[in-house]
């Protein structure tokens, strides 16, 4: 292509220079000259204008909230190259839950810190699990009010992901999040053909705007839940087995300490720990399971997180399998399709 534009421009040069020569009035030559010079400085800008556009779509392409669905076998090899110890080590983590677990096809979430509650809502989703029963017995978008009338006056020390305080304003964003949630949720899991719920909800997970409005909505039930099951353990009642680990945490010994010290920082600077995936799936009545593949070979790669005290229980409910991996010292969470 550079030989062929050197060419275009020595055989232009020739016919300037002819011109001038053959030409009585060097004005008009001198303008074809000036309009052929400005179509080669303008090119190049143009290169770079559509370089600039092809990359951007290249990169918007990659950046999806949910990828497409592509063989497990195939992408553990793609992502995990080469002969280190490493990477054979996660290859043969990707085979052993394609052989042993049956999971045969994954699809990659974008790997912000809204990651962990993306791949467990699109799961959600697009299995059509039905509505929790505890939230189709009660308005939910009464329970920001219910939570300050109870004496959670600091629940207005709310942030939205990125944003940060926003006082009395908490209480209308809140209550028009946990509204999207419940009509989405409610609508796509009325849909029996499965290829259009999956359809809809990558649509839907493409809108940042709903997207984030949802993922705020399942925070904030996760602190109502909190709530909830700190005052039953101050009344003596049972409580999932994970609570003596949540409250004994110096940073999570009450609902408010949660809240600022854990929960405000998830879309923002930090995604959700351990234990927060064992209080989602308490929410949101799921068996969550994850498989660790970092920790390949170890007892604790496959984790169950649930609403239940024993395993029977955890047994009972919907399941939505995720790979869990470790990415730029963070862990990251991938949807497992079986």
């Amino acid at each position: 292509t550079e030989e062929k534009a050197q060419s275009v421009r020595q055989m232009v040069s020739w016919i300037i220079r002819y011109a001038w020569k053959k030409l009585q009035n060097p004005v008009v030559v001198g303008l074809a000259a000036l309009l052929a010079s400005s179509w080669f400085i303008r090119t190049p800008y143009n290169w770079v204008g559509h370089l600039l556009k092809w990359s951007f779509r290249i990169s918007e392409k990659e950046n999806k909230a949910v990828g497409p669905l592509i063989d497990l076998l195939e992408y553990g090899k793609r992502e995990w190259r080469g002969e280190t110890k490493e990477a054979e080590k996660m290859r043969q983590a990707y085979k052993a839950v394609y052989m042993d677990h049956h999971f045969k096809h994954i699809r990659r979430i974008r790997g912000d810190n809204y990651c962990a509650l993306r791949a467990t809502l699109f799961q959600i989703l697009s299995q059509g699990i039905p509505f929790p029963t505890w939230m189709k017995e009660q308005d939910i978008a009464k329970f920001p009010e219910k939570v300050y009338s109870q004496g959670c006056n600091w629940v207005q020390q709310y942030s939205f992901g990125p944003e940060k305080y926003t006082g009395e304003n908490v209480f209308g964003k809140l209550r028009k999040n946990l509204e999207t949630l419940k009509v989405q949720w409610i609508t796509i899991s009325a849909i029996k053909d499965q290829e259009k719920r999956v359809e809809m909800c990558i649509n839907l997970f493409n809108d940042q705007k709903k997207e984030y409005m949802m993922f705020e909505a399942m925070k904030f039930l996760m602190l109502y839940a909190v709530v909830g099951l700190f005052e039953e353990l101050k009344d003596d009642q049972d409580v999932p087995n994970f609570c003596s680990f949540f409250f004994a945490r110096d940073t999570s010994f009450d609902p408010l300490s949660f809240m600022l010290n854990h929960l405000n920082y998830v879309g923002d600077t930090g995604g959700l720990e351990q234990l927060e995936m064992f209080l989602l799936g308490f929410t949101l009545d799921l068996k969550i399971s994850a498989f660790r593949l970092y920790k390949w070979r170890f007892k604790k790669m496959y984790l169950k997180r649930g609403k239940g005290v024993s395993v029977s229980d955890l047994d009972n409910m919907p399941p939505v399998g995720m790979a869990q991996t470790m990415e730029s010292c963070n862990l990251h969470l991938n949807l497992l399709i079986d």
